[in-house]
């Protein structure tokens, strides 16, 4: 293999999904020159096998889902999705797996691309292996910044490897629907890939380890996400454990202990929804002296090595597209101004931090009901020993719930700091209820005394007026 090249930029980025786009744009912005490596499809993840496809698998379910909620609609509705048109409406929205569009807008906004796969060879050195065998090396001027992401974690199973089991990149780019579906993991994957399949026709089983759904949300909603998908024809097994899979000429058998003993099940095909871990492996973190853990300041700086950015899913701080992207511009900051012998300095409003990534991440869950979620759970706030009180309201008691849906059912909880009088955490569930974070979640990061929410008035009649109604009960 030959080495060639002796390229520099002032910027290296290491991979090409939104977070890394962002950090290279920010930094090109700044004045600074930028190339970015990619292996796979410009736009990442999110883009291809994430975000994108699985909320356009998503959307005609909850659409129907909503017409059949609103008498005078619902009689218009015959049957469920088309499964081949949503497969087609999803293959749209991700251009065919083609990167076309996303390489086209690298160039417009002045940022290099290089494919290939890269790692750290010494101090702002990276090699990339290129696709046609050889390999470049290449030196940033003033830093590199590693936005490889995340990638799915398939437990230690015995024979679950070797049963070829699909992760959700298998499940937001399937070509057809499985006629049964187990799904193993019952958080957010787990509980959206129920939900667009068992509307697309599977017969789907959920099989999740702890005693409830969403184990890091609120207990409200992953009950009420457990009722939605049993309503929708999901059989649900909490507290169980998969102790064997075997892939044979009829499909898949899983093994399961819980509380009634051992059962076993069938599918078609097996999803594994148990969590993502950094996408860490072949960087050449060694060169630095780190290993596979990236921890990271406030502007995903690697802590200890002053030329090293870690920014997204590979710092393992908050693994979301929206909280990637926002630290990347928090990074791509701190690198222009550290470049220009600037200091940086990480406080609360600091436009070179991402400290929102501690105490308010807004999260939305596309269920049936959905969940919008942002800041501490009461559990979070107790356990920080927080002075705590809570506020909870019925959102089908808002009229503009029930104009949105005939017996709309949703819950809205706030966790109150008792001292300050401010939120520090939000939770809604319901029909279209992560519509309702944005505001929370301006609320927290802007430390918003309850009395000054007084005065930010919901119009009449929007499901937004649960907030005067969560005033209205916080005063007991």
């Amino acid at each position: 293999m030959t080495v060639s090249g002796g390229d520099e930029y002032d910027v290296i980025v290491v991979g090409a999904g939104p977070v890394g786009e962002n950090v290279a744009d920010t930094v090109v912005r700044g004045g600074l020159s930028a190339l970015i490596v990619e292996r796979e499809l410009v736009g990442g993840e999110c883009s291809y096998w994430a975000c994108i496809p699985s909320k356009a698998l998503l959307r005609p379910a909850a659409a129907l889902a909503d017409a059949r909620r609103v008498d005078g609609a619902a009689s218009a509705v015959r049957g469920g999705p088309n499964a081949v048109q949503v497969l087609e409406r999803r293959t749209a929205f991700v251009h065919n797996w083609s990167d076309d569009s996303q390489v086209g807008w690298l160039d417009s906004a002045g940022i290099a691309l290089m494919r290939g796969s890269a790692r750290l060879v010494g101090e702002r050195q990276v090699e990339v292996r290129t696709r046609d065998g050889g390999a470049r090396r290449l030196t940033a001027r003033h830093a590199v910044a590693l936005a490889t992401g995340s990638r799915a974690v398939v437990p230690d199973v015995p024979g679950l490897a070797e049963a070829d089991p699909w992760t959700s990149r298998d499940a937001t780019s399937a070509t057809a629907v499985p006629d049964n579906l187990a799904i193993l993991g019952g958080g957010v994957v787990g509980c959206e890939m129920a939900t667009a399949f068992a509307a697309l026709g599977s017969r789907v089983t959920l099989v999740a380890r702890g005693s409830g759904l969403l184990p890091r949300l609120e207990p409200f909603a992953g009950e009420a996400v457990a009722t939605g998908l049993k309503n929708a024809g999901v059989d649900v097994r909490l507290g169980a454990t998969v102790t064997a899979v075997d892939r044979d000429t009829a499909g898949v058998r899983i093994d399961l202990e819980d509380a009634d003993g051992t059962r076993t099940i069938r599918a078609d095909e097996v999803l594994v929804a148990t969590g993502r871990r950094p996408a860490t492996d072949g960087l050449g973190l060694d060169v630095a002296g780190l290993e596979n853990v990236l921890d990271v300041d406030d502007s995903c700086r690697v802590t200890g090595v002053d030329w090293l950015y870690a920014v997204g899913d590979v710092n393992n701080r908050a693994l979301l597209t929206h909280q990637g992207k926002y630290q990347a511009r928090a990074a791509g900051a701190a690198i222009v101004a550290r470049a220009a012998g600037q200091p940086v300095e990480l406080g609360p409003w600091s436009p070179y931090a991402a400290t929102a990534d501690h105490v308010a991440v807004p999260q939305a869950v596309f269920t049936d009901p959905e969940v919008g979620a942002v800041g501490r759970t009461e559990a979070e706030a107790r356990e920080a020993g927080l002075p705590v009180r809570t506020v909870e309201y019925d959102l089908g008691q808002v009229a503009g719930a029930a104009l949105y849906a005939d017996g709309y059912t949703g819950r809205a909880k706030l966790v109150l700091d008792a001292e300050r009088d401010v939120i520090l955490g939000a939770t809604f569930v319901g029909t279209t209820a992560a519509e309702l974070v944005h505001a929370a979640t301006i609320a927290i990061v802007g430390e918003v005394p309850l009395a000054r929410l007084w005065h930010a008035v919901p119009s009449f009649p929007t499901i937004s007026e649960v907030w005067l109604r969560l005033l209205e009960a916080s005063r007991g």
